[in-house]
């Protein structure tokens, strides 16, 4: 396994880091959108706000990585749509990953909720209080949710059907390297 047909390491730790805060964040906001108004959900939409803001700062570094280190090369039997369309989908996923922590900092703007990064950075509102505003990038941000999840759910199912229908190492990729040791072993590198 080397760098041209694997991701590199930096490459792997952020797309796994993200991918968890993502899901985490995809399920906290399911869970707590319906809640009533108490103490209790004001403390998960701030850890929400916290996390998205977070998210927001690592994809920085993840967008110069991405941009500065070409991915391996798509297997060859992938026809010229199939791999189209895993470049839109990996488009997409980047479009939502700046789209939905701008919205909902938009839609916290709008609503007179300034967000205060894990208590400590007031983060600045992007535009005025504004009510109609607030309601309407609600709907922004949730419906950006779940087209995410949407992407999220067909980029799952295309690497799992890489892996055990088209049996190439597209998956494999992406994954931690194991070196002979750890195989031994049965422990990560």
């Amino acid at each position: 396994m080397n760098e041209q047909t694997h991701y590199t390491g930096t490459a792997k730790s952020l797309h796994w880091l993200m991918a968890l805060m993502i899901f985490g964040l995809l399920a906290l906001g399911l869970y707590m959108a319906d809640l009533p108004l108490s103490p209790e959900k004001l403390k998960l939409y701030s850890w929400h706000k916290w996390a998205g803001v977070t998210l927001f700062v690592l994809l920085l570094p993840r967008l110069a990585w991405r941009i500065s280190h070409r991915p391996p090369a798509l297997p060859e039997h992938m026809s010229k749509m199939v791999r189209l369309t895993s470049h839109l989908a990996h488009i997409a996923l980047y479009v939502l990953m700046v789209a939905l922590p701008l919205s909902g900092w938009l839609m916290s703007s709008a609503k007179g909720y300034q967000t205060v990064w894990f208590g400590i950075l007031p983060i600045p509102d992007l535009i005025p209080k504004d009510k109609v505003m607030g309601d309407y990038l609600k709907e922004v941000h949730e419906s950006l949710s779940w087209v995410l999840m949407m992407i999220l759910a067909a980029h799952i199912v295309a690497a799992i059907k890489h892996h055990f229908v088209d049996k190439d190492d597209v998956l494999m990729r992406m994954l931690p390297k194991r070196t002979k040791e750890s195989a031994q072993t049965g422990t990560e590198n």
